[in-house]
């Protein structure tokens, strides 16, 4: 069994020195922009997030049954905030350690590797942004967790987002993961009525920003790297827009940039990994360059309930029960296929969607 380093594939080849059959270590970014390059086809991704470890964390026995060649935490990696808001660094590890002591997490360390963008529990604080004391503290644990070296430019950022890019032309995968708290400013709190719905208001103010100035340079920077698929992780949810929590759709003007950037670039091949929801739906939203889907997995350990809510956007069923995404490409053949699968807690399939890779290029 191969064990791979966490985040810390980022590390040059000295990290881990493979056996003969492994692939190639990740090599130096080059002119990239991206903070890894990987020579290495990956063919099946596997992706979730919120992940209570004072919880028994079953799950990760069917996500490394599912054999995937890249595994994404896609944020509340860990609850440091229950049951109550951290102060010191120390609540930060202990959460940690109690991740890394789970068996199926050590267990999936002999599958694949991982990287990892957070939320607001594991950033340390429910639905905080740009405003809470501790994001340095949160940082620096989240990056010294998930191995990320020294030299590293994400030990350099203010905020954990960071891209990788697998396989040659053709086969060429990137992934982007989006950080939704460091440099997120205020959202606008529903007063009044909200029928059922959550505490936000969809509204733009002038000062507003999901992603803080920096980011979104880095950002287009990314989208303007040739790949044929881009998984973009972002915490929480890009198209779904009618819930009233967190989302994307909390910021329009932003939502609107982010989209906007898409088409402006010219990115082919994107698909969105969310989180945050604590359920598994799939959201397809139409009418721009190609259509963008809009995955969304959360919660490992967070029960089961019926649910029922709007989205106006979604393709298939909505169950909250615990639950994880697979993302697999057939690269073989002129039109390579793409399949989105929700599993649920014995690998079961809970919902999904197929579609080619062409269908995710401007003007297809």
């Amino acid at each position: 069994m191969r064990l791979f380093p966490l985040v810390s594939l980022l590390l040059a080849a000295s990290a881990c020195a493979p056996a003969a059959d492994d692939p190639p270590p990740p090599r130096s970014t080059g002119g990239s922009g991206a903070d890894l390059v990987e020579a290495r086809v990956v063919s099946r991704v596997a992706f979730g997030s919120c992940a209570r470890e004072d919880r028994d964390q079953d799950i990760w026995s069917a996500i490394v049954d599912a054999d995937p060649d890249l595994f994404l935490f896609a944020g509340d990696n860990v609850y440091v905030d229950l049951p109550e808001v951290p102060t010191r660094r120390e609540e930060f590890t202990a959460a940690y350690a109690a991740l890394g002591a789970k068996p199926g997490w050590l267990a999936l360390q002999g599958t694949c590797p991982v990287l990892a963008t957070w939320d607001d529990h594991d950033y340390g604080k429910d639905d905080a942004g740009v405003e809470w004391a501790l994001k340095g503290v949160a940082q620096e644990a989240f990056l010294d967790f998930f191995g990320v070296p020294e030299g590293s430019p994400r030990r350099a950022r203010e905020g954990v987002y960071h891209s990788s890019l697998h396989g040659p032309e053709g086969r060429r995968l990137q992934v982007i993961l989006l950080d939704t708290r460091t440099h997120r400013t205020a959202l606008t709190r529903n007063r009044g009525d909200r029928g059922g719905r959550g505490p936000y208001l969809a509204k733009d103010r002038p000062d507003q920003s999901m992603l803080g100035a920096e980011q979104w340079a880095w950002l287009e920077g990314q989208l303007r790297i040739p790949a044929d698929l881009r998984l973009i992780v972002s915490s929480i949810q890009v198209v779904a827009d009618e819930h009233g929590w967190e989302g994307w759709c909390n910021m329009p003007a932003e939502r609107a940039r982010l989209l906007g950037l898409i088409e402006e670039t010219g990115a082919a091949g994107v698909v969105f990994l969310t989180g945050d929801r604590h359920l598994i739906e799939l959201s397809r939203l139409d009418g721009g360059a190609y259509p963008l889907w809009d995955f969304t997995s959360s919660g490992f350990n967070w029960g089961s309930k019926t649910i029922e809510e709007p989205n106006r956007f979604r393709v298939g069923p909505v169950m909250r029960v615990p639950n994880f995404g697979v993302i697999e490409v057939d690269w073989d053949g002129e039109d390579p296929e793409v399949t989105l699968t929700g599993r649920g807690l014995e690998g079961e399939r809970l919902l999904g969607a197929s579609f080619p890779l062409s269908a995710l290029r401007p003007g297809s």
